[in-house]
């Protein structure tokens, strides 16, 4: 196996402002874990209230969306594997950072969603949300209302951006960024 070079990793955390990162499955106690220990060290560094806030329910929102695809796609191994970062860009905004390996068609149809919410202004997100939440909820559904998508990007302070690289096997990586 190959070594780690674990200052040139914190090197280049630091350069991008990354405070936190993991990689890895994501089961419902590390999730959990992950968020308090987050949301401690935001509170530590005396951010506002919602800047804690929206910083961990992004987290939170894109961890369990990502332990909840996996497990309904029945991936294992190497493809149940997650990467998530918190990291502060240039302007001092947080950036909440998520990837993971997704069916192919899936992952397509995720962009289209995200990218048709990127183009839309605050106003008319306020009035998607308000809308899906008065659609009734299918009482088959293994998911919520569809109503966490939405709400990220209203939090945003950007357009949600993301990305679909091709894999193998019909599977792609998919990656999301919330700025906050």
């Amino acid at each position: 196996m190959e070594r780690v070079d674990v200052q040139t990793l914190r090197d280049a955390f630091i350069r991008q402002g990354i405070m936190l990162c993991f990689n890895g499955p994501f089961s419902a106690t590390l999730i959990e874990e992950i968020g308090q220990a987050l949301r401690k060290h935001m509170e530590g560094l005396s951010e506002s209230q919602s800047s804690v806030t929206d910083v961990f329910t992004a987290y939170i929102e894109l961890t369990q969306n990502i332990r909840h695809y996996t497990t309904q796609a029945g991936l294992t191994g190497v493809d149940a594997q997650a990467t998530l970062t918190v990291s502060r860009n240039g302007e001092g905004r947080y950036v909440v950072d998520a990837g993971n390996v997704v069916k192919a068609a899936d992952g397509a149809a995720l962009v289209d969603r995200i990218e048709s919410l990127a183009g839309l202004d605050k106003a008319e997100l306020k009035a998607v949300f308000k809308a899906q939440l008065r659609q009734p909820r299918d009482p088959e559904a293994k998911t919520g209302a569809g109503l966490g998508l939405i709400d990220l990007a209203r939090r945003s302070s950007e357009p949600l951006s993301c990305s679909l690289t091709p894999l193998n096997d019909g599977f792609s990586f998919f990656s999301l960024r919330v700025v906050i």
